[in-house]
Parts: C-alpha cells; sequence; structure tokens
C-alpha cells in the first residue's frame, strides 16, 4: 500500500505537468508568434488541457485495416509505461526518490534505449508506409543521439565518481556545477536531448510534407494520447535529468528542495519550447551530418581531454 501511494505521488504530479506543459507550449508559441493561444476554456485558458483530455477520450477510436492489432494497442501503453518508469529512480531531494539505484544513471540509458521499440512498433504494427518511414527514421535519430549522450555521460561520471545521479548533486552541491568547467558538453548533451525526444528542430518524425505526422499518424483518441503524454513526459524528464547532471539538482540559493529542481526543470523546458518557436526543421542528411561529423568526434575528444586533465591533476575519482 505504501508503495503504490509512492508511486501515485510520482505518477499523478507527471501527468498533470505534462498537461500544464502543453498548454505553456502554445501560451508561449502564441506569445512569440504575436498571438494569444488558448484563452478561452477557463481563466486564462487554463482549463484547456481539461478540455483537450476529453475531447480525446470522447473521440471515436479508429484501426486501420490489416493492422497488427495486439502490437497496435500494446506500443502505446509500452511508451508511456517506460516514459513513468524512468521517474522512479530520479532524486527529487535529499532522501526523497521512490528508488535509490547506484547505477541510475546505466538504468535511464537502458530504458530510454528500449523506448525505441516502442516507437517501431507504433509504426510497423499501423500497416501504413508513412508511420513506418516515420518510426525507422525516429529509431535511427534516437539511437544515434544516445551515442553522443553516453560519451558525454562518461565525463561526467569521471569526474564525479559515481552513476548515482544523487551522488552526482551532491558533489556539485559541495563544489560547483558542472555546467560551468563542462560547458561544450552540456551544450552538446541538451542539443542530444532535443533530438532524442524528436523535438524541433529535429522533429523530423512528423514532417508534414512527406510524412504528415510520423509513426503516430494511424493513432487516434486515447491511443494518440498515451502516445502524446508519453513524448512530454520524457521532455520533462529530459529537463529534470540535465538539472541534476549540471545544474546542481535540488540545490539553491537559500535552502535546497525539490522547488529549485522544478524550476530549473522548468526552465529547461522552456528552453524546448523557445527553440521550436526560434528554428526551422533541418533536413534529415544535416541531422544524421550534426551527429556522426560534429558531435560524436567532439564529445569523445571532451572525453578524452576531461580523463587527461584528471590524471595529470591526479583527480581521477577511485571507481
Amino acid at each position: 500500500m505504501f508503495n503504490l501511494t509512492k508511486i501515485l505521488l510520482i505518477i499523478v504530479p507527471v501527468l498533470i505537468s505534462v498537461a500544464y506543459l502543453t498548454l505553456a507550449e502554445r501560451k508561449v508559441l502564441g506569445y512569440m508568434q504575436a498571438r494569444k493561444g488558448p484563452n478561452i476554456v477557463g481563466i486564462y485558458g487554463l482549463l484547456q488541457p481539461l478540455a483537450d483530455g476529453v475531447k480525446l477520450f470522447t473521440k471515436e477510436m479508429t484501426i486501420p485495416n490489416h493492422s497488427n492489432i495486439v502490437i497496435y494497442f500494446i506500443s502505446p501503453i509500452l511508451f508511456l509505461t517506460l516514459a513513468l518508469v524512468l521517474w522512479g529512480v530520479l532524486p527529487y531531494s535529499t532522501n526523497a526518490s521512490f528508488s535509490e539505484i547506484e547505477l541510475g544513471l546505466l538504468f535511464i540509458l537502458a530504458v530510454s534505449s528500449v523506448s525505441v521499440y516502442a516507437v517501431l512498433m507504433s509504426g510497423w504494427s499501423s500497416t501504413s508506409k508513412y508511420a513506418y518511414l516515420g518510426a525507422l527514421r525516429a529509431a535511427a535519430q534516437m539511437i544515434s543521439y544516445e551515442v553522443s549522450m553516453g560519451l558525454i555521460v562518461i565525463s561526467v561520471i569521471l569526474c564525479v565518481g559515481s552513476l548515482n545521479l544523487s551522488t552526482i548533486s551532491w558533489f556539485q552541491i559541495n563544489s560547483t556545477f558542472l555546467l560551468l568547467p563542462l560547458l561544450p558538453a552540456a551544450i552538446m548533451f541538451l542539443v542530444s536531448l532535443v533530438a532524442e525526444t524528436n523535438r524541433a528542430p529535429f522533429d523530423l518524425t512528423e514532417g508534414e510534407s512527406e510524412l504528415v505526422s510520423g509513426y503516430n499518424v494511424e493513432y487516434s483518441s486515447m491511443s494518440f494520447a498515451l502516445l502524446f503524454l508519453a513524448e512530454y513526459a520524457n521532455i520533462i524528464f529530459m529537463s529534470a535529468l540535465f538539472s541534476l547532471m549540471f545544474l546542481g539538482g535540488w540545490d539553491g540559493p537559500i535552502i535546497s528542495s525539490v522547488i529549485w529542481l522544478g524550476i530549473k526543470t522548468a526552465f529547461v523546458a522552456m528552453f524546448f519550447i523557445w527553440i521550436r518557436a526560434s528554428f526551422p526543421r533541418i533536413r534529415y542528411d544535416q541531422l544524421m551530418m550534426l551527429l556522426w561529423k560534429s558531435y560524436l568526434p567532439l564529445s569523445l575528444g571532451f572525453l578524452i581531454t576531461t580523463a587527461s586533465l584528471l590524471w595529470c591533476l591526479n583527480g581521477l575519482p577511485n571507481l
């Protein structure tokens, strides 16, 4: 019963945050494009996410002919489940986490890799060439940028000496934010997170001119809502992960608490929205060239430089 309560204390705030992140995105995009955004349903449009949820619940569900019914319905559930499982290993403040795992970063990378299968399953089971091509694009993009992310994570591990997210946060609280000494790696990691979550300008899975909506084009009603919730839950999680790895986590100027982690996560999430409103979608070959010809050698070189400096200064931790 206690574990069920802890699960609900994690899932319910995440789902509420996802709902209002969509509202914040529409409002911010509206003001950046000289329009108001949602402002009819509720005061300043605050009830718009509830109206969207009711609309998705009540819409008719259409199932494409010749689709693999089992995989078609399992893949959205799997995608959202994996997105919510990640929150179980995230430390929110001192001694405030659902499950304290020593190999937390490794667990996060493993679960993120498995979520690729959910995207592939949703595109393949729809028996639509548009959905299948979108799923292939998404899978290739997610797998590729995980290479750069893994190398940057190793740079952080070399500085801290642990894969535990709480230990990484405490290291920064007792010294300095890793954003300062690892600034190039932090920038590459943040851009890789944008590509990992299939967000603009890297949303090649949703190229309107050729793929309409990508791997979820054949989904409607609550099946589409599950994929939508999973995408935005991943955005908030990756923002929180960046805050823990480079911005000191729950550390604040007055008192360290989960509020500061929430503020930092919100600022990083706003970065996702800001670049969506500011940059046009790039071509797929430019996306892959950015990784394999730029970020991969840069992150590998930065890893070697970091390890060499730590070794020369006798600063390598006892792993």
